[in-house]
């Protein structure tokens, strides 16, 4: 059971009664949850707010994968690669029941190619160091048949596997969430930026509008880190509205298909498709994720759409290795997320812009966050409040997070120890039937839920598993959530219909979604 001073009501009390803190971190994705972590490990007051519900941005729409990055060895940033890869092995220390090691194996068409992905996935290891999963071993055609039973082998010379690590990418922001709340930060979900205040030249505090009462708030802040992703240069104009933009926003489009068409555990990856992109395909939870693309985007909505021949793209890519290439009617889920690069006004294909991060102090001391991944979250956390310390004048203290354990007991980690043969049960039944009412309650009681999309969508993966179970499971839902929240008839109603209008959504996507085609 959450304790009382966990729920909406008493969050909301120590915001109206707390009028300063030492820092206020704007965004509740990887970063800014990452920030919120470090900054209360290291003893200062924190708020952290978020406009929308935790990681329901960019960082709940990922490939699922915490790893080095095979292409960016391709492409020479070995200094990305060997850092991701030491926060890899930290991950799998701190957070063993999400982030899970899990095999790769990558087909090749050619001895000299099996050869040479040998060669490069040896660098790989060697780059991982002490936090090595192990070599990376050749294989002939019978051994990957063996190991990939789905994969179409004619004309295959066999391949090489190695070891990197998957996880539940909105259930390790939760366990960031309860963590660092655990250490005394203050996290509010729901809850919106209106403007940034400026005296004298600084930005020294926040003014902020709860988006379920519409109550606005203003609090002081010695520092306030701008840790909002993919909306990030949004941000530093609400300072300066002259700033030039850094971020360069692409998208990547994600199908989950049923799991017939790559049996086993292991995962698929394809170096290099027609188009130079990398392919993954990877069980997860009962069903197989195929991803992604890599396209430019001039705008950065909350919810975006895939464009013109995304969902073509890796339905074609993916049948070119499977015996039984999946289908449309086999997309159970399609969800698109954005990725904040750095490189806005650089011509060239997106996939070669770094997914490198950057940390700016303004002159204004506001610290913003900009680009990064998943992966190397912490490691741009502990530089961002070492930035902010000095900005803030805050007392300097180093960080604990490389040896801090999160909290990992939440409902990510209960749907993800349910049996296989549960999430893969044939038909829309098997998946509510998991996600049983004590779940939804505690989602509620103990992880910040306050709406059906939170349920169904990141306190579990329901939305991106099967958008057509998610939808049948919303009403169930909604009933619970109006017991423990006291919502009304009519609000309930409202939530209902929002959320089967975004399942559809999820379910239906096509090819014809706009209007240019998918380049980079």
């Amino acid at each position: 059971m959450r304790p009382a001073a966990l729920s909406r009501p008493a969050l909301l009390a120590r915001l109206a009664a707390t009028p300063a803190w030492d820092v206020v971190v704007v965004g509740g994705g990887a970063t800014g949850l990452g920030c919120a972590l470090d900054a209360a490990a290291r003893g200062h007051s924190v708020l952290l707010v978020e406009a929308r519900d935790f990681a329901a941005g960019t960082s709940s729409r990922s490939t699922k994968l915490i790893h080095g990055g095979v292409r960016y060895l391709a492409q020479g940033r070995f200094s990305l690669v060997r850092e991701a890869l030491r926060e890899r092995a930290l991950l799998l220390r701190n957070a063993p029941t999400l982030v899970r090691p899990l095999r790769f194996v990558v087909p090749a068409r050619t001895q000299a190619e099996r050869l040479l992905l040998r060669a490069g996935l040896g660098l790989y290891g060697l780059l991982a160091a002490d936090g090595s999963l192990g070599a990376a071993v050749l294989h002939d055609v019978d051994g990957l048949r063996a190991a990939l039973p789905g994969v179409r082998a004619e004309g295959l010379a066999g391949g090489v596997s190695y070891h990197d690590a998957q996880f539940d990418d909105a259930g390790l922001a939760l366990a960031l969430a309860r963590t660092a709340s655990a250490r005394g930060a203050l996290l509010i979900n729901h809850c919106a930026l209106s403007a940034l205040i400026v005296e004298g030249g600084r930005v020294c505090g926040v003014a902020l509008r709860d988006a379920h009462s519409g109550r606005d708030l203003r609090v002081a802040a010695r520092v306030v880190i701008n840790a909002a992703g993919v909306w990030g240069d949004t941000v530093r104009r609400l300072a300066d509205p002259a700033a030039r933009p850094l971020l360069r926003p692409s998208q990547g489009v994600h199908l989950v298909v049923d799991a017939d068409c790559l049996p086993g555990s292991d995962a698929l990856l394809v170096p290099h498709t027609a188009d130079g992109r990398v392919l993954f395909m990877i069980p997860w939870l009962g069903k197989v994720l195929i991803g992604t693309t890599d396209s430019p985007r001039s705008d950065a909505p909350d919810e975006p759409e895939p464009v013109a021949g995304e969902i073509d793209f890796l339905l074609h890519a993916a049948a070119q290795w499977l015996r039984r290439p999946p289908g449309a009617d086999t997309v159970r889920s399609a969800f698109v997320g954005l990725r904040p690069l750095l490189g806005a006004g650089e011509g060239g294909a997106s996939s070669r812009l770094s997914r490198e991060h950057r940390i700016e102090v303004t002159s204004a001391g506001l610290v913003s966050v900009l680009g990064g991944k998943w992966t190397t979250y912490r490691s741009m956390a502990e530089q961002a409040v070492d930035r902010a310390e000095e900005a803030g004048g805050l007392a300097r203290r180093q960080s604990p997070t490389a040896r801090l354990r999160l909290d990992c007991d939440g409902v990510a980690a209960a749907l993800l120890d349910a049996p296989r043969a549960a999430w893969a049960e044939a038909g829309h039944a098997g998946m509510p039937a998991l996600l049983d009412a004590s779940l939804v309650r505690r989602a509620v009681r103990e992880e910040f839920a306050l709406g059906i999309e939170d349920v169904l969508a990141r306190r579990s993966r329901m939305l991106f598993l099967d958008a057509q179970a998610a939808a049948a499971a919303a009403p169930a839902v909604a009933d619970i959530l109006a017991e423990e929240l006291g919502w009304s008839t009519a609000w309930r109603a409202a939530e209902l219909a929002a959320f089967s209008a975004l399942a559809a959504r999820y379910r239906t996507r096509s090819v014809t979604t706009a209007s240019s085609p998918p380049s980079g």
